[in-house]
């Protein structure tokens, strides 16, 4: 089993669309895999047409076991944790806590024998929830939008890797950085991305996920955009986007 936690510092770089749809493109693989949604915005719920009824992921941080909280969604092998908006709170009560950066990984002890595949969908800020997450996790997988601020929010984000690999998860580790919303009639787009391999090399995924209507209208309909038009150019990115995180997994 891997834990990946989906990270960015900045907000607005398909964080959440690249958790959906990876875990979505796996799932349909054939792997069993879970998704825990951990932004009070709950943009991972309702991306997979689901909502927060009763239990979330709220209960993780409160000594819930991740296995007893998961719930099927509509499609085969895939899992969810939703959020609900009081997550929120979330932070400001693990303040209160002893140990408050390692619930998220005591809640996931037992997942390894039920799922091949965990992603955790984190807040575009290092609070409380993603430090959490990057506790728990096994690798990160950092989306970078492409556009003239990507690499300062990169520094961001692996400077906090770091940060957490030192003082509370030293088997943490950098799955790699995926271009978002890339425009390909652009320079600007070219430009980015030739920063980030000249910067990072290898840790850079070849595939590119294109800036697409497609990939825009799917969470409207509560669909990863795999279900929602699998012809179109953004389900083939995420789906090659997939299995080249299993290669690199």
């Amino acid at each position: 089993m891997s834990i990946y936690a989906l990270a960015n510092q900045k907000g607005g770089v398909g964080k959440t669309t690249t958790a959906v749809n990876l875990a979505a493109c796996l799932a349909e693989a054939g792997e069993r895999t879970l998704l825990i949604d951990l932004d009070p915005q709950a943009n991972a719920t309702s991306g997979l047409g689901e909502s927060a009824n009763g239990t979330s992921s709220f209960d993780l941080l409160d000594g819930a076991s991740a296995v007893e909280l998961a719930t099927r969604t509509r499609f085969s092998n895939l899992e969810l944790i939703p959020a609900r908006h009081d997550l929120a709170g979330a932070a400001a009560e693990l303040a209160h806590r002893g140990d408050a950066e390692r619930y998220l990984a005591q809640a996931l002890r037992g997942t390894s024998d039920r799922y091949r595949f965990v992603f955790l969908d984190c807040p575009p800020t290092l609070g409380a929830l993603t430090v959490n997450a990057l506790a728990a996790a096994d690798r990160v997988l950092v989306p970078v939008q492409a556009e003239y601020y990507a690499l300062e929010g990169v520094a961001q984000i692996l400077g906090s890797i770091e940060a957490v690999r030192a003082r509370l998860n030293p088997r943490l580790t950098i799955a790699g950085l995926l271009l978002t919303m890339v425009d390909g009639r652009t320079r600007l787009a070219a430009d980015v991305g030739n920063e980030l391999e000249k910067h990072f090399g290898p840790l850079l995924f070849k595939t590119r996920v294109p800036r697409s209507i497609r990939i825009a209208e799917a969470p409207s309909h509560g669909l990863p955009v795999i279900a929602y038009d699998r012809r179109s150019a953004g389900a083939d990115a995420y789906w090659k986007a997939a299995m080249e995180l299993v290669e690199r997994s």
